[in-house]
């Protein structure tokens, strides 16, 4: 009988329904806070820098992770055609994290190093010059675009609160290091940092 209170009581019923998803999201959730490959840095890695940072920003605002993951699966496939498989520790530093879900274009995960500048430039600026099949739509605005660095400081400082370990210096030099870049160089240098940290023979 007690059942057909909670069953005929619409308030009640979506109340519990809360009560026992927020119970079991805990459950999952709150552990990764306290282990250690979830919460530790992978060796080797380091911070973006001012101009990869801007690059990430400026791949956000574009939709990128609308079409381009940047997280590979523990599966044969994946890891043959894009390298090891990604880690947590790759993502602690990430604020937001980019692993997105949409692969409309390949995963990103370690494009770093993968290609020169001159293909990610050409890539970015009309992707069929270099991709023929391309779906990818075109980012010319990008080469024109030039950044200002303003709030590159706020935003390593903000990052830092998180946890980021940026040095002094670095917030020190960071609107000198992005003034006058074009955003296209900005992106490059972002998408030429993703994955470095671990290699394929990790």
């Amino acid at each position: 009988m007690k059942h057909e209170i909670v069953e005929k009581n619409l308030g009640l019923l979506v109340a519990f329904m809360v009560l026992a998803i927020s119970f079991g999201g805990l459950t999952q959730i709150v552990p990764l806070f306290f282990q250690e490959e979830t919460t530790t840095p992978i060796e080797g890695m380091r911070p973006y820098n001012a101009l990869e940072l801007e690059g990430r920003d400026i791949y956000i605002r574009e939709g990128c992770v609308g079409c381009h993951s940047q997280m590979i699966r523990p599966f044969r496939a994946e890891t043959e055609r894009y390298g090891h498989y990604s880690v947590a520790g790759e993502s602690v530093w990430d604020h937001p994290f980019l692993w997105g879900s949409k692969r409309t274009g390949p995963d990103l995960a370690r494009v770093g190093g993968r290609y020169s500048d001159d293909w990610h430039r050409a890539h970015l600026i009309n992707p069929r010059d270099v991709v023929p099949e391309s779906k990818m739509p075109s980012y010319p605005w990008l080469q024109e675009q030039v950044l200002e660095g303003d709030h590159t400081a706020g935003k390593m400082e903000a990052l830092r609160k998180l946890g980021v370990p940026y040095t002094d210096e670095d917030i020190a030099g960071a609107r000198e290091a992005v003034e006058g870049v074009a955003e296209i160089d900005a992106v490059i240098a972002y998408l030429q940092h993703l994955g470095t940290a671990l290699s394929d023979r990790r």
